[in-house]
């Protein structure tokens, strides 16, 4: 019995010490995109700021705006001096309509300020380990369109996940406060 007593102490404090680690940064994944200017990035393009991560597509008729909107109405709920620092990434689960004339369209279209957002694309298997990293589930349906997560994200400067929220149309408080800290 004591030794059991011992095992399972043993296994509680190992999974105590696995969840104190830090998150590990998704910088580490290689990952090429195109942005909408037809530019290569990494996903890292904005390290060093504080980043707004999430998954979309172009042609979206309804989750995707709603996307855009909720993070500019987080934009609006920070202090000016945490909002200026702020980067948003943005990368299409579309690879294949999502090119960079669509997302140019779509930047003009939602007066997206691209002095600070990115509208990005990849190739297929470079979507698949983004939104593997990002806890993001999609799939194309038969009409073309996608059923997708609705999931914002916060990184550190570092690129370790901070929060992530899939409350949509309101900020969560939860994510404004882990883009101050």
């Amino acid at each position: 019995m004591r030794i059991l007593a011992l095992i399972a102490a043993a296994l509680a404090m190992a999974g105590t010490a696995q969840a104190a680690d830090p998150p590990a940064s998704i910088y580490h994944l290689d990952a090429e995109l195109t942005n909408q200017a037809g530019e290569p990035v990494g996903l890292d393009l904005y390290r060093g700021h504080p980043v707004v991560i999430t998954m979309f597509y172009a042609s979206c008729p309804a989750a995707c705006p709603l996307l855009i909107d909720t993070i500019r109405a987080v934009e609006r709920s920070l202090d000016p001096k945490v909002a200026s620092g702020l980067r948003v990434l943005m990368v299409s689960v579309d690879p294949e309509r999502d090119n960079p004339a669509a997302l140019t369209a779509l930047a003009k279209t939602r007066r997206i300020d691209l002095s600070r957002w990115t509208l990005a694309t990849a190739d297929e298997a470079t979507v698949r380990k983004i939104a593997a990293m990002l806890s993001i589930q999609y799939r194309k349906l038969p009409d073309g369109e996608f059923n997708h997560s609705s999931v914002l994200t916060v990184l550190s400067r570092d690129g370790e996940i901070r929060r992530q929220s899939s409350l949509l149309g309101r900020v969560d408080p939860e994510i404004a406060a882990a883009l101050t800290q």
